[in-house]
């Protein structure tokens, strides 16, 4: 595919660039504050709660999900659609149990309430956990979003190519992030969602308008599809393979989604902004209320551009379009540069783009916050000057982690098999399982000791490794399932984990 090829024009590419101008003078914008411990990390706790609930909404939807829900819902149905379950049920929890929890505690990190509990160096091992799994994540969805980067400005997905368009990305979310800190992520998040749901919402208005046939006749091709109900969104299969299930949905979702509000500094940090953990508690609980709307949107897209390239007839398209779609990754992105408007094929990336800084600019701001406050600070007490420095520093260093994971996933996802969707959300359970069965220990009982939880995150990453058998196929025995879907390895992990964990003597402090 050349440049021309793509058919973004001047246009597109003025409004593209004035989005990301727009993004960082936002985040300029916001940080004439003098910077401080609690403004770079914390926002002096003056954050709004609805602010902080669009925030933490997009980014959990990030750039696997602008790409990756469309896919899911062409390739497959609606079934993710019910992972919603277990993030309800969670966020429950996390609000009750977790971040009552850390308002008491009066932490920057969530991992020092780990310090509390069970010693310095379960903080240190946790704090790790975080930082391998959110680099591991973080950089998974970088490259996703590289890839339809690379096609619009170089024409091609070879490597130069892909690594050109992730540099571009982290330099952009590194340099807004560095400037105000997790103010500036929160205030560029509530721009970024606003553009993200916009521009899919304009999407999927416009594709409806070019199907030419009453809703009644689209649901019915969908329900009478070849490979099954499109429209299905409960499924009840007991197979350990198929991720979005009822039961995956009540049990390992339930758990992920603990762990992913609860345990995962990157979500949790802007929790700890709002002034009070009642505040706190009702931002999250808004953001999962705001989140089922917004992934059916995206999954309803997915429906639409299965009906428009696999069933011409009734979308007034040439018949040969459907084999045109060879890979499912790029179908939305595909429809974007192939049936958007002048002028909307830019804002259409922009939302994309949108969704790329969403997740990286937080990501940057919670692994330079655990660098600092677990590792730094207990070194260089008192040094408030030093903090901001050195959180800089480390934001300019994980960004160059996150591109150098970024670069590696070019090879990891396509090994892997999985939907965008299932792998974004399947790399961060290698460190979920073990931190989620510590903190539970924490919060829920008064058993575990220095050795046990540095155990039981030891246990919960090595089990996930265990069932993942892409990892290493060649070696694995008859008797495990070929395929282990990631709700069930978080269910498995963090069980282990936790059984491990209170295996410790019982403890006086809570």
């Amino acid at each position: 595919m050349t440049l021309a090829a793509t058919g973004f024009t001047g246009l597109d590419w003025a409004i593209l660039a004035g989005y990301g101008a727009a993004v960082v003078g936002l985040g300029a914008a916001v940080s004439r504050r003098r910077p401080g411990r609690d403004e770079l990390f914390l926002a002096a706790r003056a954050m709004p709660m609805w602010a902080v609930a669009v925030s933490v909404l997009a980014t959990s939807l990030s750039a696997a999900t602008f790409l990756g829900g469309p896919q899911q819902a062409y390739a497959s149905d609606l079934t993710y659609l019910s992972a919603n379950i277990g993030g309800l049920l969670a966020v429950i929890v996390v609000a009750v149990v977790f971040v009552p929890a850390f308002y008491r505690a009066q932490v920057t990190s969530i991992y020092e309430l780990l310090g509390h509990r069970f010693g310095a160096p379960v903080r240190s091992a946790a704090s790790v956990m975080f930082m391998l799994g959110r680099l591991l994540a973080s950089g998974a969805r970088l490259y996703m979003v590289a890839l339809p980067f690379a096609l619009i400005a170089f024409g091609d997905l070879r490597p130069s190519s892909l690594l050109a368009a992730i540099a571009v990305i982290a330099v952009v979310a590194t340099m807004y992030t560095m400037l105000g800190g997790i103010r500036a992520v929160i205030w560029t998040d509530v721009l970024q969602a606003v553009v993200l749901v916009g521009t899919v919402g304009i999407a999927f208005w416009l594709l409806f308008e070019r199907i030419d046939a009453p809703l009644e006749e689209i649901v019915s091709v969908l329900r009478d599809d070849p490979a099954g109900d499109k429209t299905r969104w409960l499924d009840p299969s007991l197979d350990p393979a198929r991720p979005f299930t009822i039961w995956t949905a009540l049990i390992g979702f339930t758990l992920f989604n603990m762990a992913a509000f609860g345990t995962d500094q990157d979500l949790t940090q802007r929790l700890l902004t709002c002034r009070s953990a009642r505040r706190g508690s009702w931002s999250l609980i808004l953001a999962n209320v705001l989140s089922w709307p917004v992934v059916a949107l995206f999954l309803g897209l997915g429906l639409l551009l299965y009906v428009f390239y696999q069933h011409p007839e009734l979308a007034g398209v040439a018949p040969e379009a459907a084999d045109a779609v060879t890979d499912t990754r790029r179908v939305f992105l595909q429809f974007i540069l192939d049936e958007m408007p002048v002028g909307l094929r830019g804002l259409m990336v922009a939302g994309l783009f949108a969704a790329a800084m969403s997740s990286t600019d937080s990501a940057l701001n919670a692994l330079a916050s655990t660098t600092i406050a677990d590792f730094y600070r207990p070194l260089r007490r008192d040094d408030a000057r030093g903090d901001v420095h050195a959180s800089r520093l480390a934001i300019g260093g994980w960004a160059l982690g996150l591109a150098g994971v970024a670069a590696i996933c070019v090879l990891w996802q396509q090994r892997s098999g999985e939907t965008l969707i299932a792998f974004a959300l399947g790399v961060m359970v290698f460190a979920y399982g073990g931190l989620l069965g510590v903190f539970l220990t924490a919060l829920l009982t008064r058993r575990g000791s220095t050795a046990s939880a540095l155990a039981a995150l030891g246990a919960g990453l090595v089990v996930v490794i265990a069932m993942d058998t892409s990892v290493w196929s060649r070696w694995a025995p008859s008797w495990l399932p070929a395929a282990v879907a990631f709700p069930w390895k978080m269910t498995i992990a963090s069980g282990v984990s936790f059984g491990v964990c209170v295996l410790g003597g019982r403890r006086v402090t809570a």
